[in-house]
């Protein structure tokens, strides 16, 4: 067994060790759910940031920068980093002062029980392609640094049951205090590879250099209407289909205090669109160290490249650090994204079924929840050919146009109303799912259509019902002078 192995091995009874011990501090679902809302900034910024910079950040992003340049990464980094900062500045602190569990509370708050039950289901559907793309991604890890001795399905089935075993029994306390440290791990990991590739490949000047030569840095879209309405939703789809999430509102709901909850995702943002080029980077540095590595993979399996670069070509400490810093991303999104929808779901689905719970009761019910979630979406990992970071990317358009504009409107639009909100999301939805049925590729993007169409479900559900109040008879209402007219009892003439 080879010592990179080993280093995994021992890494990941670590970790999982540190996430069990912080189990300790669970004493009720508010605890397992929001840590107790009591994380000081420097561990709210780093479970932002170990969140998201995952499995599509690593290997995902970097495979496509490589394949399509910048402009095949408008939605991560650029529109994921933007999605924190304006959570940051716009949603945190709102959010964080109503004092809700999950961020379906806030839909049942504002616009009822129907709207919550709704909002509730697109965000943990959202969840199945993302968790299930950080477990193909530990895979792939494991596969990797076993020199395949260890199948791919059955390196996912270990990496899930590994990272269930914490986050069942810990919640978000264990998920904050393993995404500290991880945080720790992959901000050291991911500077000591790229200064050990720099060197390798004379400097990384001459590795953007090359890039730019080939085309790699153009980010802007041809002036074509096709070309500008894909660039425009392949930004919104994770700039705005991720505010309506529960992992990013969990993270800011466990703050301390409201001010923690803002400049902890604005800096957790910040650093992610910062890091996330480091990836990009030594991905690309590739095509200049073995340039035939890379055309052989390009096309068959491109999230390979980076692995197999640092594999053949740096030595052993250099693979311990990224192997490291790899491990430490998928395992802090993969137990983030676990824990997320199944609180959700025991919050706003089960408990309305089952009302009459105590709270250690409430608390197993989501520990069986994540058992469940997990064993569902480690069989969808198992079964689906799609990329980590097209899985990743698609995950975010049912949240874009079914829950982002109820969310935003609710907070900052004093006509939106319930009628407003349920046709916002049935409008969004099924104009989406019509578009990618009927036209998936067309000139305009699904998710484009989906999210106006929701726009314009809030506006015409919400203004119409006044309009019509505001214009009935002085005096009396137009529904109930319908209702008297078809009641004879009220209207014996």
């Amino acid at each position: 067994m080879s010592g990179l192995l080993w280093f995994v091995i021992l890494y990941w009874v670590i970790s999982v060790g540190i996430g069990l011990y912080a189990a300790r501090l669970v004493k009720s679902s508010g605890d397992f759910a929001l840590a107790g809302r009591s994380l000081p900034m420097a561990v709210v910024t780093a479970t932002v940031f170990a969140t998201w910079f995952g499995s599509e950040t690593v290997l995902g992003i970097s495979s496509t920068f490589v394949k399509e340049g910048l402009s095949g990464v408008v939605s991560d980094p650029f529109g994921s980093s933007m999605c924190l900062i304006l959570v940051g500045l716009f949603f945190a602190r709102p959010l964080y002062r109503m004092n809700l569990l999950t961020i379906g509370d806030y839909y049942k708050k504002k616009y009822g029980r129907t709207v919550e039950v709704l909002v509730t289901l697109c965000i943990v559907v959202s969840y199945l392609g993302w968790v299930a793309a950080q477990i193909k991604a530990l895979g792939l890890v494991f596969n990797v640094v076993s020199g395949g001795a260890i199948s791919m399905e059955t390196g996912m089935v270990i990496g899930a049951l590994s990272v269930l075993v914490y986050t069942l029994m810990g919640g978000m306390w264990s998920v904050a205090i393993t995404d500290f440290l991880q945080m720790i791990i992959i901000v050291i990991g991911m500077l000591y590879i790229g200064w050990e590739i720099s060197g390798m490949v004379g400097g990384a000047s001459k590795v953007v250099a090359h890039a730019h030569a080939a085309g790699k840095l153009e980010f802007w879209p041809k002036a074509t209407p096709r070309e500008l309405l894909w660039f425009v939703a392949a930004w919104i789809t994770m700039m705005l289909g991720s505010i309506p999430q529960q992992d990013v509102f969990q993270r800011v709901s466990s703050s301390a205090n409201e001010k923690i909850a803002g400049r902890a995702s604005v800096l957790g943002g910040v650093m992610y669109f910062c890091f996330a080029f480091i990836p990009m980077f030594l991905a690309y540095s590739a095509t200049l160290i073995d340039p035939k590595m890379v055309a052989g993979l390009i096309d068959r399996d491109p999230q390979l490249i980076l692995p197999t670069l640092i594999m053949n070509h740096v030595p052993l400490l250099a693979q311990v650090m990224f192997f490291g810093a790899l491990l430490s991303a998928i395992k802090s999104c993969a137990s983030a994204t676990l824990l997320a929808p199944s609180v959700m779901f025991s919050e706003n689905i089960l408990r309305g079924i089952f009302p009459k719970q105590t709270d250690r009761q409430f608390l197993f019910m989501m520990r069986m929840v994540v058992l469940v979630f997990t064993t569902i979406v480690t069989l969808f990992a198992l079964n689906t050919q799609a990329s980590i970071f097209k899985m990743v990317e698609n995950a975010y358009k049912i949240t874009l146009v079914a829950a982002f504009v109820p969310l935003a409107f609710g907070l900052y639009w004093k006509p939106a109303t319930r009628q407003g909100a349920l046709a916002a999301i049935l409008m969004g939805f099924f104009s989406w799912v019509g578009m990618e049925l009927l036209a998936p590729n067309g000139t305009w993007p699904p998710q484009l259509v989906g999210v106006l169409a929701s726009l314009g479900g809030m506006l015409i559900g919400s203004l119409l019902p006044q309009w019509v109040a505001h214009h009935a008879p002085r005096g009396e209402p137009l529904l109930e002078a319908a209702a008297k007219s078809s009641n004879p009892e009220r209207n014996p003439l």
